[in-house]
């Protein structure tokens, strides 16, 4: 029997980070998100309406872990895009900030234009055309 969970969708992302003040800097310096909390091992951000956690590393992080989508839990995450203009800029920005990215393309499964790139921690993101 189905549970049928009735949500209005995603509340929030926490992602774990190698380095807090790195990965703050990277999130609200370079990508312009806001900071809404702050505490000592965990920073809030908002990428629209969703909430985003930047946790510290605890004492169970590996030295030197990274991230890799081909583990078990998080491939990728993607925001919305709703204007070609918005991608485009987004895509240039990112490569004049030195930040690994795919430039605009195609997913050629979904028929959407995105670009994807990488945190510090070489999470994967996209900026995808809704």
């Amino acid at each position: 029997m189905s549970i049928g969970i009735k949500t209005t969708g995603v509340h929030h992302v926490a992602l774990r980070v190698s380095n807090l003040s790195r990965a703050k800097r990277f999130y609200t310096e370079t990508l312009g998100f806001p900071v809404i909390a702050e505490m000592p091992d965990l920073v809030l951000f908002l990428a629209g309406g969703t909430a985003f956690g930047l946790r510290a590393p605890s004492d169970q992080t590996p030295a030197g872990d990274s991230f890799s989508p081909h583990r078990v839990g998080i491939d990728h995450i993607a925001l919305a895009c709703s204007e070609e203009t918005e991608l485009e800029r987004v895509a240039d920005a990112l490569a004049k900030a030195g930040i690994e990215n795919t430039g605009a393309k195609m997913d050629e499964t979904l028929g959407k234009r995105y670009v994807a790139f990488k945190d510090p921690d070489r999470i994967a993101w996209e900026f995808y055309m809704a």
